[in-house]
């Protein structure tokens, strides 16, 4: 039996000391046939080590439906199989620039402010998800002939709350449910966040970009004795839609690496390899030093300029690392594994069947609410991703009116008496031609993405205000949701009435088309591009790529290899605000940072 112990100054198994070279990998964000490709590319890299988080809302989307949670234990598998050792955040909160920071819209519709505090309520489902989720990693602890050597208890607290009471319970139920690996916090290097963040007894680590020794200082003020450990090193970052793509020097990037490493400290590099938020499941910020500031949705690529890129890649960064690496590695590093091949040639899918919205929301939405006083949020009507269209009549004779969705999260299409009359926004909630009445109004909200950070976490969607006539409310509004998960049920658009796609371009809908591959060479991947489109979602052979938007930085969308097949694909397109030419292009692939660099957060 291999033990992993927590010494005064460093790691170590069976006794001997150790150095945890570690490097961030989500199986949620890879296909899982590329799991091991990727894995072997962070061997390569010279990391002994993977570390993923576990979003809680991706296995238990609604209360006691669970799906898939034995992903995290094959992936486990797959780790070591690789030869690495494994750490692992199950959260309950997780952040990671992903939906909602990982929780399920039903806990925080129902908890809000509660969630993650002392609160019984939220206390019972975190027990009755972790009861389901950890026998995975238990019986793939190191103790039992596992990778798993830590588990994290929850996550960056130090940066929400001062709970302790939370905290403290939440290690205990690691170990009532048999973690038996240390277990440790992780925090940005500020007193206030470490003294929120830390439980006596478990070992504290520290998330930078740079400047280790200040970091590290710090973090032995509070923590005296222990293994120091960068768990977050930030060798790049994340991009939000509408604004310059952010990278980091790789030379910069690798000396700051170093300057770890040179501390006597193991390290997380976070992200090693970023992947995909497929099918909508990025997250969002918001901007101010309290988040109350711009609203801010996170693109669908999470390639985080990281040292392999998004299409498993060894990127500049990478062989920079692995020179600094490779100074602290047992024994010469793996040669890398053979080079994803991507399409030789650009395709084009020629879309030539569509459906309007309303048509996809009769075959695919959920059952119309009755009547209500105030539009029902997304969380109330049980949507996590996807749109709802609310209906609402304004009275009349009456002369024009400014018409506003007051609370608007997040971006609305609005139609009067079936003529678009405007997109609103946050921002700008109001139309800009005055609506008089008689007249029936549609406004068809999408959500971009959840809060993952910050005191905004768990802020609801939709229309979160009401729709305001002038200064008058609205009421008798009419409410339907359409979830992306929709799509993905049996059959999924096989009710959808198709036709021939209209003349006009600039419509909205769902359009329906395919695509071939020839010959018998492997694909690992393509990378998708709809020229002249909005916005919207766009799936192939039934597999959500995740959201597409006009607005940049993103113009390409990854495709996992393993989804494509030789011969005919099949590929949808969801277009919510106004699409292009009835074509989509798949090519070799590019990654998502082509402009001008930018300097990533320390």
């Amino acid at each position: 039996m291999t033990d992993f112990t927590v010494g005064d100054d460093c790691f170590r198994i069976d006794g001997k000391p150790v150095r945890l070279l570690s490097g961030a990998l989500h199986y949620f964000r890879v296909h899982e046939e590329q799991w091991a490709h990727r894995l072997s590319m962070l061997a390569a890299m010279g990391l002994n080590c993977v570390e993923t988080y576990v979003p809680w809302n991706l296995h238990e989307p609604r209360e006691g439906a669970y799906r898939d949670v034995g992903a995290l234990g094959r992936f486990l598998d797959a780790v070591r199989e690789a030869g690495l050792w494994a750490i692992v955040r199950p959260g309950p909160y997780i952040c990671a620039e992903w939906e909602n920071g990982g929780f399920p819209v039903w806990v925080t519709g129902r908890f809000g402010r509660r969630v993650r505090t002392r609160d019984a309520g939220y206390r019972a489902a975190v027990e009755r998800w972790f009861v389901e989720l950890l026998p995975q990693v238990v019986e793939r602890q190191v103790d039992r002939g596992g990778p798993v050597v830590l588990v994290q208890a929850e996550n960056e607290y130090g940066s929400y709350g001062s709970d302790a009471v939370y905290l403290e319970w939440l290690a205990g139920l690691l170990r009532r449910c048999g973690v038996s690996v240390p277990l440790f916090t992780s925090d940005g290097p500020e007193d206030h966040m470490l003294t929120g963040g830390s439980v006596p007894g478990l070992l504290a680590t520290a998330n930078f970009g740079s400047g280790a020794r200040a970091a590290f200082e710090v973090l032995r003020r509070h923590q005296p004795e222990g293994p120091l450990m960068c768990m977050e090193f930030w060798c790049g970052w994340f991009d939000h839609w509408g604004a310059e793509p952010v990278v980091r020097d790789p030379g910069q990037a690798a000396e700051a690496l170093r300057e770890i490493l040179q501390y006597g400290a193991s390290v997380n590099v976070y992200m090693a390899h970023g992947g995909t938020n497929f099918a909508g499941w990025a997250g969002a910020n918001r901007g101010g030093p309290v988040q109350d500031g711009a609203f801010q949705p996170t693109v669908t690529s999470y390639d985080y300029d990281a040292p392999v890129d998004e299409y498993g890649r060894a990127t500049e960064k990478f062989w920079a690392f692995r020179e600094v690496l490779e100074k602290y590695a047992e024994g010469p590093l793996p040669a890398l594994p053979p080079e994803p091949r991507g399409l030789a040639v650009t395709v084009r899918a020629e879309l030539d069947e569509w459906a309007g919205l309303g048509d996809v929301l009769e075959a695919l939405g959920d059952p119309e609410e009755p009547e209500s006083g105030a539009p029902p949020t997304f969380e109330e009507l049980g949507v996590d991703r996807g749109l709802v269209r609310y209906r609402v009549a304004v009275p009349g004779p009456r002369v024009p009116y400014p018409l506003t969705a007051a609370g608007l999260r997040d971006r609305a299409v609005v139609y009067v008496d079936g003529v678009r009359a405007g997109v609103l926004t946050e921002e700008d909630p109001s139309l800009p031609e005055p609506v008089a009445g008689p007249a029936e109004v549609e406004l068809w909200v999408e959500s971009l993405g959840r809060v993952n950070y910050g005191p905004r976490l768990g802020e609801p969607k939709g229309i979160t205000g009401g729709v305001l006539h002038e200064r008058q409310y609205l009421h008798g509004v009419r409410s339907r949701g359409l979830r992306l998960d929709a799509f993905a049920e049996a059959g999924a658009v096989a009710g959808v009435p198709f036709g021939p796609v209209p003349e006009t371009s600039g419509g909205t809908g769902l359009f329906r088309g395919t695509f071939e591959i020839g010959g018998p060479s492997r694909v690992d991947h393509a990378g998708l591009r709809l020229p002249g489109w909005t916005r919207g979602f766009v799936w192939v052979n039934g597999f959500c790529l995740g959201r597409y938007w006009s607005a940049g930085p993103q113009e390409t969308l990854y495709v996992p290899g393993p989804v494509l097949r030789e011969g005919v694909n099949a590929v949808w397109v969801l277009e919510l605000e106004g699409a292009g030419e009835p074509c989509v292009e798949l090519g070799p692939g590019t990654p998502v940072r082509t402009g001008v660099p930018g300097v990533v957060q320390p």
